[in-house]
């Protein structure tokens, strides 16, 4: 029986390295959208966020983010165990699975390496102490108004911000609002005459919490940011 091939070793080899190296590629193609394109934003591009407080106003922010393909929201905390399943929900809908993780104390959130920035939409006299936790675990922040109780409050967050040269975005959507700011051009330019009584209104929101005159008057709010191994 003839057996011949008309090959030589040498090219039977490489006719063996070429035909194993077409399978490997053909089992390893990587889909478009984990690379950037068709309109995709690669995984290692994405801005990974947690929410710190989950309520109606956090849920409300939250959806900004959920609608923009740079961000990809990974987990949520909140005092309230009923505030966290519902919101998780919404992430997990908006994202066709189950992936989003529920955290109840926000150490634990903050102190994640596999997140870069916090949404903070927790109650009044919270919002520093949380900022503050956040800034510390390396976290860039999106936080809501109001932005402390205090001046102390505001300059000790905004200290730390600077020497962690973290970004910080503080929600005043009606300072930055266009009617807002129609409005304002409207006054300063004299379109409605002197201005001599202003009147100020603001929409009511749930009561809770201490007396906001008791915020950052001892260290003891401060310690409750203390905990081994967490970032000083």
């Amino acid at each position: 029986m003839n057996t011949k091939t008309g090959l030589t070793r040498r090219q039977f080899i490489q006719s063996n390295i070429a035909a194993a190296l077409a399978v490997s590629a053909f089992q390893t193609i990587i889909p478009s959208s984990a690379l950037g394109r068709d309109g995709a934003v690669a995984p290692s591009e994405r801005v990974v966020v947690g929410a710190i407080g989950v309520g109606e106003r956090g849920r409300q922010v939250m959806h900004e983010f959920l609608n923009l393909k740079q961000c990809q929201v990974i987990a949520v905390c909140d005092v309230k165990a009923d505030a966290m399943a519902q919101t998780k929900g919404v992430v997990d809908k908006a994202y066709g699975n189950t992936d989003c993780q529920t955290i109840a104390d926000y150490r634990d959130l903050t102190a994640r390496k596999d997140m870069d920035a916090e949404l903070i939409a927790s109650t009044d006299h919270w919002h520093v102490l949380h900022a503050l936790s956040a800034v510390r675990g390396g976290k860039d922040i999106y936080l809501e108004k109001p932005l402390g109780m205090s001046l102390r409050q505001d300059q000790a967050l905004r200290k730390e911000v600077l020497k962690r040269e973290r970004v910080f975005q503080f929600g005043t959507q009606q300072r930055s609002g266009r009617k807002f700011r129609l409005a304002c051009e409207l006054v300063r330019n004299g379109h409605i005459g002197k201005l001599r009584h202003i009147n100020i209104w603001a929409p009511p929101s749930s009561a809770g919490g201490g007396h906001p005159g008791d915020a950052f008057s001892r260290d003891t709010r401060l310690r409750l940011l203390a905990r081994p191994g967490a970032p000083a």
